[in-house]
């Protein structure tokens, strides 16, 4: 029940051409408190509710637990959730023995495009592509749940 995983802008689309799966993705928040997110998500045909704990100082590690719910359960949850739904597209790409999976961001978050690399532990190295870019993991900024809050629209970057 513990996720380790890195985070990283990305440098270009060639991403895409290397991909072997995408899925469009909406997902909503029932609860963003900074020490527990409730997530409830609708991936393709399937449906989830996440449950995950703060990060560590790093932000590389947290408790998360998930169960799949059905598709028309999670679209009735969507409804009462707050404000802000995420909309993206996920791209799996195989590097090494791992997978990365790239999310390209729609609506509020238009022009985000991220990179997440799950690990068996903190200092695993993986084989990082020529359109991966910048670490950002432990930036909160880029968590799904404070992106539903302060979109990247609004940064002003």
């Amino acid at each position: 029940m513990l996720e380790i995983e890195r985070k990283y802008l990305v440098l270009s689309e060639e991403f895409k051409t290397e991909a072997f799966q995408k899925t469009k993705i909406v997902q909503g928040f029932l609860n963003t408190h900074k020490e527990r997110t409730v997530r409830i998500r609708i991936k393709g045909e399937e449906a989830f509710i996440t449950v995950k704990g703060i990060s560590n100082k790093e932000g590389t590690t947290r408790m998360e637990w998930e169960k799949q719910i059905p598709v028309k359960e999670a679209e009735m949850l969507l409804k009462i959730c707050e404000p802000n739904l995420i909309e993206k597209t996920r791209f799996e790409i195989k590097s090494g023995k791992h997978i990365f999976e790239v999310d390209e961001f729609y609506g509020e978050n238009e022009g985000l495009i991220i990179a997440e690399i799950e690990l068996t532990s903190e200092n695993e190295t993986f084989k990082k592509p020529s359109w991966l870019g910048k670490e950002v993991t432990g930036d909160v900024r880029y968590y799904n749940s404070l992106l539903s809050n302060t979109p990247y629209r609004n940064w002003g970057i």
